[in-house]
């Protein structure tokens, strides 16, 4: 559509808002679907609505830039299907858009439609649904989206007609069994809650990547020029230390308010964190991010934030404790394209976690981009001991954007993983990651480089140091590739896909908690709940380095193991489709596999992190407290062999 359309569009919509006088607030069309064959053995599918009073349904028979009704097949059956034709009936009427001297069509009272499709291939449903838009005289409708969905029958007719999700108060995902305040024992194991100690780990990584980013050519070369500006500004030292000090405390909460967001969004819906961090459109946009970051890290261009906003930044510093907002305002622009990508990495890591993470890993890197300016503020004699800007700083970038690169790889495989593409196994993640480490290394000794990369470093001592860690990774890596006892790779757990989903084949656990009930009862044995998640980095730390552990593994044994993505985004059977209505009397969609052991979870344990583990008897009782990742191995099989004992004591 064109900027002129665009416009003649949103003003007809205000002309028609402005003319027409009708009654039926809130109203919109009831529709109704049928599906037929023909003479010709086509299938002709009949759509009707009935319009309320008041209310005009725009015809589909107007331009693209005018409002209208049209019929959409589901992308899934689209090559299977020829659509002959689609023809409306009603008593179509006209009003002049004035404008263009067009005329826009619509219906009152009734609309039907004909759509005849030929089938190609054996087709047992078709689904799609109708894009209709409105007025009904104090607010325009749509485009909204009436559904319909025909299985095929025995005879080889359709059958069917408006899929809807029916309203389902339990639909089993609420055990009425469960007790989390009273468990059959606690053996005197308090619930394991991790959160609290790991976000001190988060800010210890968040420091890190904030020191990282200081010895970028975007920040270091600020550290002297700020510095020396505070100190020597007006010949007051100490006025000069506390404003270099009030610059770096800015800095700091420049970064922490960047998580204000997150907290807001955490109080509407707690499980909208696992939905950012496994969205597979956001996954394949942050892989594409970082392949973009990288390459410009490799010197072929530079990405910035609009300079329109560093000058209006800059144009406010001045006297004051605004001016030295505005400075470190200023600042975190400017550094953009060296800061940008760790941040990236930090709110993609820590997305599923939830707010708090997040806040403690931006609080670690505003602390560690801050605190340098106050500090060499105080002593400014240790200004002389920086090494000078130059080529060293090229080389970090260009490193920093070979790390990128295996860091996109990540983002790509939780796409893959979620949606079951198998295009990214296990060994050939490996396999890319050893390749980037041996580019790396080979870079670092000098075999190479770019040829945006004007200034170039010497290959000291230093360097060479850190070329030889890049190719003792590779290394290290390469036991990823081989179906062997080495295989399993633990210092990069929770990165990696699962070692079951691998090129040389793996038995994926237990999948289905009703299934794994069912055998329980059959074999009079408990059942281990493991609450997972295809992109959850501690899941995967936990299964390769604590379910491995002999006395672990012994007690594990002793279980039905089923384990729950609740990040799964395949979608259950249309039969199985339901809507919940939660014990706070929200409704909630049940469409995919994730969807339906994410709400087993929330529902029945009062937690949306993962992992999450929990014990129950086969009649559904709860055995001991769920507990979350717990990387002590000795902890970790205590707790099962408690959850054992108040088994065999609820006499089985």
């Amino acid at each position: 559509m064109t900027n002129m359309k665009r416009c003649s569009f949103f003003y007809f919509l205000f002309l028609t808002f402005s003319f027409q006088l009708a009654s039926g607030q809130n109203a919109k069309p009831e529709w109704q679907f049928a599906a037929v064959k023909n003479a010709d053995n086509n299938i002709v599918i009949h759509i009707e609505a009935t319009i309320p009073a008041g209310t005009i349904l725009y015809s589909g028979t107007n331009s693209e830039e005018y409002p209208g009704t049209t019929v959409v097949f589901d992308s899934s059956i689209k090559k299977q299907i020829e659509i002959i034709s689609v023809t409306e009936q009603g008593a179509l009427k006209k009003k002049d858009a004035q404008l263009d001297n067009a005329m826009v069509a619509y219906f009152e009272k009734k609309f039907s439609a004909d759509v005849i499709i030929r089938i190609k291939n054996e087709l047992p449903v078709i689904k799609g649904n109708v894009s209709f838009m409105g007025f009904n005289g104090t607010e325009f409708t749509g485009p909204d989206l009436a559904e319909f969905y025909f299985k095929k029958q025995a005879d080889g007719n359709y059958s069917g007609g408006k899929h809807i999700l029916t309203e389902a108060t339990g639909k089993d995902l609420l055990l009425s069994n469960i007790d989390l305040k009273n468990p059959v024992s606690d053996c005197g194991v308090k619930v394991i809650d991790e959160a609290h100690s790991s976000l001190f780990s988060i800010f210890l990584l968040g420091f890190l990547g904030g020191l990282f980013a200081l010895i970028t050519p975007c920040v270091f070369p600020m550290i002297p020029l700020t510095v020396s500006f505070f100190t020597k500004k007006e010949g007051d030292r100490s006025k000069g230390v506390g404003r270099a000090f009030l610059y770096g405390l800015f800095i700091f909460l420049i970064y922490l308010s960047l998580s204000i967001p997150f907290q807001v969004a955490g109080k509407v819906n707690p499980e909208i964190y696992n939905n950012i961090s496994t969205n597979v459109y956001l996954n394949l946009f942050f892989f594409v991010i970082f392949v973009v970051f990288a390459i410009s890290f490799f010197g072929y261009f530079e990405i910035t934030l609009p300079s329109s906003l560093a000058n209006k930044a800059d144009s406010k510093r001045g006297k004051g404790i605004l001016g030295i907002f505005f400075m470190a305002l200023t600042l975190a622009i400017v550094s953009f394209s060296c800061t940008g990508p760790i941040l990236g990495v930090l709110l993609a890591g820590t997305a599923s976690q939830g707010p708090w993470p997040l806040t403690a890993g931006l609080a670690g890197f505003g602390l560690a981009l801050g605190f340098p300016f106050a500090l060499f503020a105080l002593f400014p004699q240790w200004l002389s001991s920086l090494p000078r800007s130059g080529g060293w700083m090229t080389t970090v970038k260009v490193v920093l954007g070979f790390v990128e690169l295996a860091l996109a790889l990540k983002f790509l495989s939780n796409a893959d993983l979620v949606m079951h593409w198998g295009i990214l196994k296990r060994e050939i993640f490996f396999a890319i990651w050893i390749l980037i480490s041996l580019a790396s290394f080979a870079y670092l000794m000098g075999w190479f480089s770019f040829k945006k990369e004007y200034v170039k470093a010497k290959i000291g001592i230093a360097r060479k140091i850190i070329a030889f860690v890049f190719l003792a990774f590779a290394l290290y890596l390469f036991p990823g590739v081989t179906n062997t006892k080495y295989a399993n790779v633990s210092l990069v757990s929770g990165f990696p896909p699962p070692a079951f989903y691998s090129i040389y084949g793996g038995q994926k656990p237990l999948d289905d908690y009703f299934a794994a009930l069912k055998l329980a009862k059959e074999k009079n044995r408990p059942v281990m709940i493991d609450f997972t998640g295809w992109s959850c980095v501690n899941c995967r730390k936990m299964e390769e380095n604590v379910w491995p552990s002999e006395k672990v593994k012994e007690q594990m044994d002793k279980f039905i193991l089923v384990s729950l993505y609740v990040d799964d985004k395949k979608n259950l059977p249309e039969e199985d489709q339901f809507i919940y209505k939660a014990k706070d009397g929200s409704s909630k969609k049940i469409i995919t596999i994730g969807d339906k052991w994410a709400t087993l979870q929330s529902e029945n344990f009062n937690a949306v992190s993962q992992p999450w583990y929990v014990l129950i008897s086969p009649d559904g009782k709860l055995l001991t407290p769920p507990v979350g990742y717990t990387p002590d191995k000795s902890q970790y099989a205590k707790w099962l062999a408690c959850g054992y004992e108040a088994f065999l004591k609820s006499g089985k």
